[in-house]
């Protein structure tokens, strides 16, 4: 597998990571033998970056649970992410972070869900935050006390990543990239490779669209995607699965369009890390194989030539 190295968070890690939101039942029901069966496939592979958050899971947590067990036999060889901020805001009660003792507690609670004694890299979940000092406050007591190794912004907004990285410490930035939102492209991307952040690419998948598993009739039950059933969200989907349709002749003899994504987000030269999801052992293997190789530059151009850079479909 292609290495990556995040810089400033003093991670080296292979280019195809596991992400653990869908393990968690938001996505659909998962067992828990299910869940830790597809991160055993990924590590088998030789995936070692396995990123999830407080709020994944029915309940909240479960995600950080089952992803901590599956890993307790290889934490040496995995760096571990996990994100602060969103704990409980899709039941309706989030909670305030008016103090960094909120994100200290959040901290804690992790570590013990995960059951490990540091965090490689924890990151800010508030994608909208442009004053942080109760969240840098606490990143920086976190890292005093060995409980974190870096921290991270999960934001597609360049004024929040600036207002992050204001003391030049930021050690990632994880965002929602593919061929079908190639947004941070224009700005946010070319941010991180001038000052050194590691990013993080998120949604490689556009959910599921660049699987080439939907049409445009499908529609959906999880707590995610059920708002794509009707309305101009519905419309857009539809767009979305006929670009996807367009893109799939180029993929290469032996290759689903999947790998075909997974591929293009780890071409970009900015990009250490692409954490596509998993709630099988096929798909978790399927997903680690793309992270051998990038794209041909004449595949790159033909994906241009469909969603042109810095375009959001």
């Amino acid at each position: 597998m292609i290495r990556r190295k995040m810089t400033r968070a003093g991670i080296e890690v292979g280019a195809m990571g596991f992400g653990a939101w869908g393990i968690g039942g938001q996505w659909g029901p998962v067992e828990r033998e299910q869940a830790q069966g597809a991160i055993r496939a990924a590590r088998e592979r030789g995936v070692d970056f396995f990123d999830t958050a407080d709020a994944y899971g029915i309940p909240p947590g479960v995600s950080e649970e089952w992803l901590g067990a599956a890993l307790k036999p290889d934490r040496r060889e995995v760096a571990i992410a996990t994100k602060v901020g969103n704990f409980a805001r899709r039941a309706g009660h989030p909670l305030p972070f008016t103090s960094p003792l909120h994100v200290e507690l959040c901290c804690d609670a992790s570590l013990h869900r995960l059951g490990i004694e540091t965090i490689d890299l924890y990151q800010c979940h508030i994608g909208s935050l442009r004053e942080p000092d109760v969240f840098l406050e606490a990143f920086d007591t976190l890292l005093e006390k060995g409980k974190i190794r870096a921290y991270g912004i999960s934001a597609n907004d360049l004024a929040v990543v600036e207002a992050f990285d204001r003391d030049g410490r930021l050690g990632a930035v994880q965002l929602d990239y593919s061929i079908l939102n190639r947004s941070a492209e224009n700005d946010v991307l070319p941010y991180a490779a001038a000052n050194g952040i590691g990013v993080i690419v998120r949604g490689p998948l556009a959910m599921g669209v660049l699987t080439g598993k939907f049409d445009e009739s499908t529609t959906f039950d999880d707590s995610v995607r059920s708002a794509w059933n009707e309305g101009e969200p519905r419309e857009r989907f539809r767009e979305r699965v006929r670009t996807a349709e367009r893109l799939r002749p180029l993929a290469s003899e032996g290759e689903s369009l999947a790998q075909l994504a997974l591929r293009f987000a780890i071409s970009r030269p900015e990009v250490t890390v692409a954490i596509p999801g998993a709630k099988s052992e096929e798909q978790a293997r399927a997903n680690a194989a793309a992270g051998d190789a990038a794209l041909a530059s004449e595949t790159l151009a033909a994906i241009d030539g469909i969603v042109p850079p810095g375009e959001k479909r």
